[in-house]
């Protein structure tokens, strides 16, 4: 098992592109930017201190060290309260660089994808994500096989081909 520390380190040796997939309905059951959302508090766009987080930078950074980072999600609709604050809070992951798509789980008819939220590096490591039912990750599993890494590139591409930008996509 690879620690988170573990994980944010390939960001810092990703050359050119860093592709990650999410899948699941539910993530941390009590991740702090969407009980705000769900709460109701507004967020001052323009007062990035109170919304730029280490994450965020480290996106940030990396887009500006010239790599592409693109993030595609499959969702279940209509949609969770969960995937609902995600989306309303996406223009962050934006405003760090990332690319953002989503793709409606009844257009994935005949795509073969992993079971498990994963992420690409330079189509070479493949970071796999495993989750309790709750959402709460508990394992990072980080593999260099350029055959599984073909795999889930290739995965990945046909969700990102089918899937809609961000600001084309409204939850149902």
């Amino acid at each position: 098992m690879a620690s988170l520390d573990e994980f944010c380190a390939l960001f810092s040796r990703c050359e050119r592109s860093a592709d990650h997939l999410e899948l699941r309905s539910e993530y941390l059951e009590d991740m702090p930017t969407s009980r705000l959302w769900q709460e109701g508090l507004p967020v001052d766009r323009s007062d990035r201190a109170t919304w730029w987080t280490p994450w965020l930078e480290l996106i940030s950074s990396t887009v500006a060290s010239g790599v592409q980072i693109r993030r595609a999600r499959i969702v279940s609709e209509p949609v969770s309260d969960y995937i609902r604050s995600e989306h309303a809070t996406t223009w962050r992951n934006i405003a760090a660089g990332e690319q953002v798509r989503w793709l409606p789980r009844r257009n994935t008819a005949r795509l073969l994808v992993p079971a498990n939220d994963f992420w690409v590096f330079d189509g070479l490591t493949v970071v796999t994500g495993h989750h309790d039912g709750r959402g709460n990750l508990v394992e990072i599993e980080i593999k260099e096989d350029p055959v599984e890494a073909r795999m889930y590139s290739q995965a990945f591409d046909e969700v990102w081909k089918r899937a809609l930008h961000h600001d084309e996509y409204t939850p149902v």
